[in-house]
Protein backbone atom coordinates (compact mmCIF):
# COMPACT_ATOMS: atom_id res chain seq x y z
CA UNK A 1 0.00 0.00 0.00
CA UNK A 2 1.11 2.78 -0.89
CA UNK A 3 0.72 6.83 0.08
CA UNK A 4 0.42 9.53 -2.53
CA UNK A 5 0.60 13.18 -1.79
CA UNK A 6 -1.94 15.65 -3.16
CA UNK A 7 -0.98 19.11 -3.69
CA UNK A 8 -0.55 21.68 -0.57
CA UNK A 9 0.35 18.59 1.54
CA UNK A 10 -3.03 16.50 1.58
CA UNK A 11 -2.47 13.15 1.36
CA UNK A 12 -4.67 10.09 -0.01
CA UNK A 13 -3.61 6.21 0.48
CA UNK A 14 -3.33 4.70 -2.89
CA UNK A 15 -5.35 1.49 -3.78
CA UNK A 16 -2.59 -1.26 -4.85
CA UNK A 17 -2.37 -1.05 -8.28
CA UNK A 18 -5.30 -2.33 -9.33
CA UNK A 19 -8.39 -1.03 -11.34
CA UNK A 20 -10.64 -4.55 -11.72
CA UNK A 21 -13.73 -5.15 -9.98
CA UNK A 22 -14.46 -5.75 -6.39
CA UNK A 23 -11.97 -7.95 -4.66
CA UNK A 24 -12.57 -11.56 -3.52
CA UNK A 25 -14.33 -12.09 -0.57
CA UNK A 26 -15.62 -8.19 -0.20
CA UNK A 27 -19.61 -8.27 -0.69
CA UNK A 28 -20.29 -6.19 -4.44
CA UNK A 29 -23.20 -3.45 -4.22
CA UNK A 30 -25.57 -3.68 -7.35
CA UNK A 31 -28.09 -1.43 -8.40
CA UNK A 32 -31.35 -3.00 -8.61
CA UNK A 33 -31.16 -3.89 -12.14
CA UNK A 34 -27.77 -5.40 -10.86
CA UNK A 35 -25.35 -2.82 -12.76
CA UNK A 36 -22.86 -1.14 -10.85
CA UNK A 37 -22.90 1.69 -8.27
CA UNK A 38 -22.27 4.91 -9.71
CA UNK A 39 -20.39 7.54 -7.82
CA UNK A 40 -19.60 11.15 -8.87
CA UNK A 41 -16.62 12.74 -7.35
CA UNK A 42 -16.51 16.26 -7.18
CA UNK A 43 -12.80 18.14 -6.30
CA UNK A 44 -11.16 20.77 -8.00
CA UNK A 45 -7.72 19.01 -7.57
CA UNK A 46 -7.45 16.54 -10.22
CA UNK A 47 -4.81 14.38 -8.73
CA UNK A 48 -7.15 13.81 -5.88
CA UNK A 49 -9.88 13.21 -7.44
CA UNK A 50 -7.97 10.44 -9.75
CA UNK A 51 -6.79 8.41 -6.74
CA UNK A 52 -10.07 8.70 -5.61
CA UNK A 53 -11.84 7.59 -8.93
CA UNK A 54 -9.04 4.72 -8.87
CA UNK A 55 -10.09 3.75 -5.70
CA UNK A 56 -13.91 3.64 -6.48
CA UNK A 57 -13.57 2.15 -9.72
CA UNK A 58 -11.58 -0.88 -7.91
CA UNK A 59 -14.39 -1.58 -5.99
CA UNK A 60 -16.55 -2.33 -8.95
CA UNK A 61 -18.11 0.90 -9.07
CA UNK A 62 -18.88 3.36 -12.14
CA UNK A 63 -17.24 6.94 -11.77
CA UNK A 64 -17.44 9.97 -13.19
CA UNK A 65 -15.94 13.43 -11.64
CA UNK A 66 -16.15 17.13 -12.06
CA UNK A 67 -13.86 19.63 -11.06
CA UNK A 68 -16.43 22.64 -10.19
CA UNK A 69 -20.26 23.05 -8.81
CA UNK A 70 -21.36 23.61 -12.20
CA UNK A 71 -19.71 20.46 -13.63
CA UNK A 72 -20.97 18.74 -10.71
CA UNK A 73 -24.47 19.87 -11.63
CA UNK A 74 -24.54 19.03 -15.39
CA UNK A 75 -22.86 15.28 -14.58
CA UNK A 76 -25.38 14.53 -11.57
CA UNK A 77 -28.41 15.37 -14.09
CA UNK A 78 -26.74 13.23 -16.78
CA UNK A 79 -25.08 10.34 -14.94
CA UNK A 80 -27.98 10.14 -11.95
CA UNK A 81 -25.28 8.58 -9.34
CA UNK A 82 -26.13 6.79 -6.44
CA UNK A 83 -24.03 9.10 -4.38
CA UNK A 84 -21.91 11.96 -4.17
CA UNK A 85 -18.15 12.76 -2.93
CA UNK A 86 -18.50 16.46 -2.38
CA UNK A 87 -15.17 18.64 -1.49
CA UNK A 88 -16.68 22.20 0.23
CA UNK A 89 -14.11 24.08 -1.40
CA UNK A 90 -14.43 24.85 -5.39
CA UNK A 91 -13.23 27.01 -7.52
CA UNK A 92 -16.72 28.25 -9.06
CA UNK A 93 -19.50 27.99 -5.39
CA UNK A 94 -18.80 26.28 -1.92
CA UNK A 95 -19.89 23.13 -1.80
CA UNK A 96 -22.84 23.36 0.80
CA UNK A 97 -24.39 25.74 -2.65
CA UNK A 98 -23.54 22.43 -4.37
CA UNK A 99 -25.62 20.17 -2.63
CA UNK A 100 -28.10 22.49 -2.46
CA UNK A 101 -28.80 22.67 -6.18
CA UNK A 102 -28.17 18.13 -5.79
CA UNK A 103 -31.18 18.36 -3.74
CA UNK A 104 -33.47 19.96 -5.80
CA UNK A 105 -33.18 17.18 -8.62
CA UNK A 106 -32.13 14.33 -6.52
CA UNK A 107 -33.94 14.84 -3.45
CA UNK A 108 -32.10 11.41 -2.23
CA UNK A 109 -28.99 10.67 -3.24
CA UNK A 110 -26.28 10.30 -0.26
CA UNK A 111 -23.45 13.00 -0.17
CA UNK A 112 -20.09 12.37 1.46
CA UNK A 113 -18.35 15.89 1.91
CA UNK A 114 -14.69 16.32 1.75
CA UNK A 115 -13.09 19.05 4.34
CA UNK A 116 -9.68 20.27 5.04
CA UNK A 117 -11.62 22.59 7.95
CA UNK A 118 -12.26 19.77 10.97
CA UNK A 119 -14.03 22.92 12.69
CA UNK A 120 -17.42 21.43 14.64
CA UNK A 121 -19.43 24.01 12.74
CA UNK A 122 -18.16 23.28 9.50
CA UNK A 123 -18.91 20.13 10.26
CA UNK A 124 -22.43 20.85 11.63
CA UNK A 125 -23.05 23.38 8.58
CA UNK A 126 -22.29 20.44 6.21
CA UNK A 127 -25.13 18.04 8.02
CA UNK A 128 -27.63 20.33 8.76
CA UNK A 129 -27.56 21.79 4.68
CA UNK A 130 -28.08 17.91 4.07
CA UNK A 131 -24.97 16.21 3.60
CA UNK A 132 -25.09 12.86 5.42
CA UNK A 133 -21.24 12.39 6.59
CA UNK A 134 -18.02 14.13 5.57
CA UNK A 135 -14.20 12.87 5.68
CA UNK A 136 -11.80 15.29 6.64
CA UNK A 137 -8.18 15.97 4.51
CA UNK A 138 -6.05 14.16 4.97
CA UNK A 139 -7.27 11.04 4.94
CA UNK A 140 -7.31 7.27 3.26
CA UNK A 141 -8.89 5.87 0.71
CA UNK A 142 -9.89 3.01 2.56
CA UNK A 143 -12.30 4.92 4.84
CA UNK A 144 -13.37 6.75 2.13
CA UNK A 145 -15.10 3.76 0.50
CA UNK A 146 -16.24 2.31 3.60
CA UNK A 147 -17.84 5.56 4.32
CA UNK A 148 -19.26 5.74 0.92
CA UNK A 149 -20.60 2.14 1.33
CA UNK A 150 -22.39 2.30 4.72
CA UNK A 151 -24.31 5.37 3.03
CA UNK A 152 -25.26 3.35 -0.28
CA UNK A 153 -26.45 0.24 1.81
CA UNK A 154 -28.23 2.90 4.26
CA UNK A 155 -29.83 4.92 1.51
CA UNK A 156 -31.41 1.43 0.23
CA UNK A 157 -30.15 2.11 -3.51
CA UNK A 158 -28.42 -0.59 -3.85
CA UNK A 159 -28.20 -4.45 -3.41
CA UNK A 160 -25.52 -6.99 -1.76
CA UNK A 161 -24.53 -9.13 -4.18
CA UNK A 162 -21.82 -11.90 -2.15
CA UNK A 163 -19.11 -12.96 -4.93
CA UNK A 164 -19.21 -16.33 -3.81
CA UNK A 165 -18.77 -17.56 -7.13
CA UNK A 166 -15.03 -18.34 -8.38
CA UNK A 167 -16.10 -18.50 -12.15
CA UNK A 168 -16.01 -15.35 -14.39
CA UNK A 169 -18.37 -16.41 -17.42
CA UNK A 170 -18.16 -14.25 -20.77
CA UNK A 171 -20.84 -16.25 -23.27
CA UNK A 172 -19.51 -19.58 -24.08
CA UNK A 173 -15.87 -18.60 -22.76
CA UNK A 174 -15.44 -19.96 -18.75
CA UNK A 175 -12.88 -19.03 -16.60
CA UNK A 176 -11.75 -20.72 -12.83
CA UNK A 177 -10.52 -18.26 -10.48
CA UNK A 178 -9.80 -21.00 -8.21
CA UNK A 179 -8.63 -23.74 -10.24
CA UNK A 180 -7.13 -21.90 -13.44
CA UNK A 181 -8.95 -23.82 -15.98
CA UNK A 182 -10.41 -22.32 -19.06
CA UNK A 183 -12.52 -23.38 -21.27
CA UNK A 184 -14.70 -21.83 -24.38
CA UNK A 185 -17.75 -23.69 -25.52
CA UNK A 186 -16.83 -27.12 -23.68
CA UNK A 187 -13.01 -26.79 -24.58
CA UNK A 188 -10.51 -26.73 -22.43
CA UNK A 189 -7.74 -23.86 -23.48
CA UNK A 190 -4.22 -23.91 -21.58
CA UNK A 191 -2.93 -20.90 -20.98
CA UNK A 192 0.43 -19.53 -19.46
CA UNK A 193 -0.31 -17.42 -15.73
CA UNK A 194 0.24 -14.21 -17.34
CA UNK A 195 -2.11 -14.98 -20.26
CA UNK A 196 -4.70 -16.21 -17.65
CA UNK A 197 -4.00 -13.10 -15.80
CA UNK A 198 -4.57 -10.86 -18.67
CA UNK A 199 -7.67 -13.07 -19.81
CA UNK A 200 -9.11 -12.81 -15.75
CA UNK A 201 -8.91 -9.08 -15.71
CA UNK A 202 -10.74 -8.45 -19.38
CA UNK A 203 -13.39 -11.11 -18.05
CA UNK A 204 -14.00 -8.94 -14.85
CA UNK A 205 -14.37 -6.47 -17.34
CA UNK A 206 -16.83 -7.03 -20.01
CA UNK A 207 -17.81 -4.98 -22.38
CA UNK A 208 -15.37 -1.99 -20.78
CA UNK A 209 -12.23 -0.86 -22.88
CA UNK A 210 -9.45 -1.36 -21.39
CA UNK A 211 -6.64 1.38 -21.65
CA UNK A 212 -2.64 -0.59 -22.46
CA UNK A 213 -1.75 1.60 -19.32
CA UNK A 214 -4.61 0.28 -16.93
CA UNK A 215 -3.37 -3.76 -18.29
CA UNK A 216 0.31 -2.80 -17.66
CA UNK A 217 -0.33 -1.67 -14.32
CA UNK A 218 -2.90 -4.84 -13.28
CA UNK A 219 -1.29 -7.75 -15.23
CA UNK A 220 2.16 -6.32 -15.38
CA UNK A 221 2.56 -4.01 -12.28
CA UNK A 222 3.92 -1.20 -13.62
CA UNK A 223 3.46 1.90 -15.00
CA UNK A 224 3.17 2.64 -18.74
CA UNK A 225 6.30 4.18 -20.17
CA UNK A 226 7.14 3.15 -23.53
CA UNK A 227 5.69 -0.85 -23.36
CA UNK A 228 2.91 -1.10 -25.17
CA UNK A 229 4.50 -3.66 -27.28
CA UNK A 230 4.38 -5.97 -24.03
CA UNK A 231 0.11 -5.90 -24.06
CA UNK A 232 0.01 -6.44 -27.60
CA UNK A 233 1.67 -9.12 -27.55
CA UNK A 234 -0.08 -10.98 -24.86
CA UNK A 235 -3.20 -9.84 -26.51
CA UNK A 236 -2.25 -11.75 -29.46
CA UNK A 237 -1.13 -15.03 -27.81
CA UNK A 238 -4.83 -14.99 -26.30
CA UNK A 239 -6.45 -14.60 -29.40
CA UNK A 240 -5.13 -17.70 -30.86
CA UNK A 241 -6.02 -19.22 -28.02
CA UNK A 242 -9.43 -17.84 -27.72
CA UNK A 243 -10.85 -17.05 -30.43
CA UNK A 244 -8.84 -18.64 -33.51
CA UNK A 245 -11.85 -20.67 -35.46
CA UNK A 246 -14.36 -18.96 -33.37
CA UNK A 247 -16.21 -15.98 -33.67
CA UNK A 248 -14.04 -13.08 -31.73
CA UNK A 249 -14.09 -11.80 -28.54
CA UNK A 250 -11.01 -10.35 -27.81
CA UNK A 251 -11.55 -7.04 -29.70
CA UNK A 252 -9.39 -3.49 -30.44
CA UNK A 253 -10.49 -0.22 -29.79
CA UNK A 254 -7.89 1.69 -31.79
CA UNK A 255 -6.42 4.52 -30.13
CA UNK A 256 -8.30 3.29 -26.67
CA UNK A 257 -7.36 -0.13 -25.54
CA UNK A 258 -9.00 -3.87 -25.51
CA UNK A 259 -12.01 -5.21 -24.86
CA UNK A 260 -14.15 -8.63 -24.70
CA UNK A 261 -17.46 -9.32 -24.97
CA UNK A 262 -19.70 -12.34 -26.29
CA UNK A 263 -19.13 -13.67 -29.94
CA UNK A 264 -21.83 -12.32 -31.73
Amino acid sequence: MTTTTAPQGRTATAPPGRTDTAPQGRTELLRPDRTPVRVLVVDDEAPLAELLSMALRYEGWEVRSAGDGAGAVRAARDFRPDAVVLDVMLPDMDGLSVLGRLRREHSDVPVLFLTARDAVEDRIAGLTAGGDDYVTKPFSLEEVVARLRGLIRRSGTALAAERSQSTLTVGDLVLDEDSHEVSRGGDAIHLTATEFELLRFLMRNPRRVLSKAQILDRVWNYDFGGQANVVELYISYLRKKIDAGRTPMIHTRRGAGYLIKPGE
